[in-house]
């Protein structure tokens, strides 16, 4: 769960940098209005996508993020910025 506190341009830093890992992973990412969910990860003709909601605020859209993050095997191969790789550690925890 991300923390209340968090600023919103910690938010979208954070998100940014999320994004890339994405990026450097091989994994899609498509932005789209969802209703508010906060997107996730799927499956998109075999390859991994993640989509963003820009229906929902950004905490939401970084907590569904970081859960996609957590749910990559490999997302420990790549750089995530300290704050990033605690997020997913929790969130990994947290799904145990």
């Amino acid at each position: 769960m991300i923390a209340h506190g968090i600023k919103t341009m910690d938010t979208f830093s954070q998100l940014d940098s999320a994004v890339k890992a994405f990026g450097r992973l091989g994994v899609d990412v498509r932005r789209a209005k969802l209703g508010g969910s906060g997107g996730g990860l799927c499956r998109i003709s075999g390859r991994p996508t993640v989509f963003i909601d820009w229906d929902a605020d950004p905490a939401t859209q970084l907590q569904s993020t970081v859960q996609a993050l957590a749910a990559l095997p490999n997302a420990e191969q790549v750089f995530l910025a300290p704050n990033l790789r605690e997020l997913m550690e929790n969130e990994r925890a947290r799904s145990e």
